[in-house]
């Protein structure tokens, strides 16, 4: 069995991060675009806009799999609220554990900045993510209805 490790990323991350984010990008029906990704995550480290996690392999350090999470807030209950934005394994460490472990790095990271909950939104047809997370503890909302406006 292969052993792994998950920490919070830093921008010397980012080659590697960058890599797996495209990949993750593709899987949802985008066009590959290495050097996109790696200016969005550039961004988001310089401007302190996000939380990323990355999974990776203790013996060769190949990244395994990611979470980033963006910063919200509750006004009702003036407390922070993470969006898990991102969760993406690469498909050779699918069903090994990666995806739990992000999320038990990800319910840390909430319960040490004192956060109210993690919020996360997953494909209707992506009955293995959703079984991921129910099986992390993630409830589905069923009491409010989700609206966007595209600008």
């Amino acid at each position: 069995m292969i052993a792994f490790r998950v920490r919070q990323a830093a921008i010397q991350d980012l080659d590697s991060l960058a890599e797996l984010f495209d990949e993750y990008r593709v899987f949802y029906g985008t066009e590959s675009d290495p050097a996109g990704a790696r200016e969005f995550l550039w961004n988001r480290f310089e401007h302190n806009e996000s939380v990323v996690y990355l999974a990776e392999e203790t013996e060769t350090g190949r990244a395994a799999g990611f979470a980033q999470l963006y910063p919200s807030f509750s006004s009702v209950s003036m407390r922070r609220i993470w969006i898990l934005n991102d969760l993406y394994v690469r498909e050779s460490y699918r069903g090994r554990g990666v995806g739990g472990s992000l999320l038990e790095s990800v319910r840390e990271y909430a319960v040490l900045t004192k956060a109210k909950r993690v919020e996360l939104t997953t494909a209707a047809t992506n009955r293995t993510a959703q079984r991921l997370y129910e099986n992390n503890g993630y409830e589905l909302e069923q009491t409010f209805l989700k609206y966007w406006l595209t600008v």
